[in-house]
């Protein structure tokens, strides 16, 4: 079977060359046009998903080798894809930057399982005939993906843009598709995790609408869609009918509010495929629990919110005694914050849930960052035994910790907690750094949903 989809990369030359807001851009654009777009996201990320998901009005997806392996990129690319008119691939990091020297993990190695031509953004500042080798090498390195042409970004003046141009047609050929001078008044706030997450930015809608408004002013996009409609189509092995959502069997309560965001999308279908009717609540602004068997708290930025969640005293003390008496709990991150005793910031101590035999501390420098690999071990009450790729990324780290030395995962790369374990066992309860994803472990949601299943007929 074949997909006949256009489709485009946007990729960056190196780290903040403004794809992420390029890729806005394009995707409020083009949707404002009557365009269906589908957008995607290389590699493990929250923030950027959620912005390219308010500016397409489609759920973002995860395409990445180290969850998907090279084969199932392509099945992970077709799934969301039905009804779309454009798939936008924003890429990550730069386009040939990954963590194999060889380069299949890059986002030009992705571009070129895509087949996709290459959208490519450079930030000029600073930069004038310098930018034609930069583009050379960029063309010419291997793999060797297709570039369908380049926007310049941070753009200084007509004069500075008109430099840019003539090296480029000069040394390089590459059609140029728009210069953007101004976009650094869309670019949303930076935090130390990466872009503000959208449940956060304050008129991020009318952030989109400006990025939008930048693209049709500035890019060409009716020659930048011609270069999407080059793409060809792609072969695809037929793949299982997708069964029918079954009737649920489990109430899971899911914490989404400004505090807890990081959800992929892949991983709620997967839980719903499972048996679970997700419930989502507040523990911002919700007094009590809403009936639920069990609950899965992701992750994002309660440090932001630790004021707000410590002052939510009936629903803390709810959830800590719900998980004394066995009810099955599952915390990524931020929600391992929420579940310890006390998150401290800025010196400041704000009491949580206190589940948890341990306290959380904000620190100024990351304390892990990137994929990991990790292998339950006989505590881990629904592992299963069979190595798990997740990624990680905390600017926190665990003190005070009170219950010995046997954690949920033991450590093959990565950091976790303590550099050899991740994964704190409470009962039913499992709270570890590592953000999971279906792509990686298929298992993952049917294994829990079944043991939400099993804690509940027991209590």
């Amino acid at each position: 079977m074949s997909l006949t989809l256009d489709r485009l990369v946007v990729a960056g030359a190196h780290r903040s060359s403004g794809k992420t807001t390029l890729a806005i851009a394009l995707a409020a654009a083009f949707t404002g046009a009557g365009v269906a777009v589908q957008p995607y996201k290389k590699g493990p990320d929250f923030i950027d998903p959620m912005w390219l998901t308010l500016a397409a009005g489609r759920p973002c997806h995860t395409l990445d080798f180290f969850f998907h392996g090279n084969d199932a990129i392509l099945p992970a690319f077709a799934a969301p894809a039905a009804g779309a008119a454009l798939a936008l691939i924003e890429g990550n990091i730069g386009l040939h930057d990954g963590v194999d020297v060889e380069g299949s993990d890059t986002t030009a190695a992705l571009a070129c399982r895509l087949a996709a031509p290459v959208l490519l953004v450079v930030n000029c500042q600073g930069m004038t005939r310098g930018i034609a080798p930069l583009l050379l090498g960029l063309r010419d390195f291997p793999p060797r993906p297709t570039l369908g042409g380049v926007v310049l970004n941070q753009v200084g003046s007509a004069r500075h843009q008109a430099k840019l141009i003539a090296a480029i047609d000069r040394y390089v050929g590459l059609p140029i598709l728009g210069a953007l001078p101004h976009l650094a008044d869309g670019e949303v706030r930076q935090r130390h995790l990466g872009i503000t997450p959208v449940a956060e930015a304050s008129q991020c809608q009318a952030v989109v609408a400006r990025l939008g408004a930048a693209a049709r002013d500035d890019l060409d996009l009716d020659r930048i869609r011609e270069i999407a409609a080059t793409a060809p189509d792609l072969d695809l092995q037929p793949a299982a009918p997708i069964p029918p959502i079954p009737a649920p069997r489990v109430l899971l309560g899911v914490a989404q509010d400004g505090a807890f965001t990081f959800y992929y999308p892949e991983n709620l279908a997967a839980l719903r495929q499972a048996g679970a009717e997700l419930v989502f609540f507040s523990p911002l602004t919700d007094d009590h629990l809403p009936d639920v068997d069990g609950l899965y708290l992701g992750g994002g930025f309660p440090e932001f919110h630790a004021a707000r969640l410590a002052a939510n005293v009936a629903l803390r003390g709810e959830i800590e005694r719900r998980g004394r008496d066995g009810m099955a709990i599952y915390a990524e991150c931020g929600g391992l914050m929420y579940l310890s005793r006390a998150l401290t910031w800025h010196g400041k101590r704000h009491p949580m849930v206190g589940l948890l035999p341990c306290a959380v501390e904000m620190t100024d420098r990351p304390q892990a960052g990137g994929y990991c690999r990790l292998t339950p071990t006989a505590l881990h009450p629904w592992g299963g035994g069979v190595e798990v790729r997740a990624h990680e990324f905390h600017h926190s780290r665990v003190v005070g910790y009170e219950g010995g030395g046997d954690l949920a995962f033991r450590v093959e790369r990565g950091h976790g907690l303590d550099g050899s374990g991740d994964g704190i066992v409470v009962g039913h309860t499992v709270a570890n750094y590592a953000h999971l994803h279906t792509g990686a472990t298929p298992d993952w949601a049917a294994r829990f949903v079944d043991f939400v299943a099993a804690t509940r007929r027991a209590a």
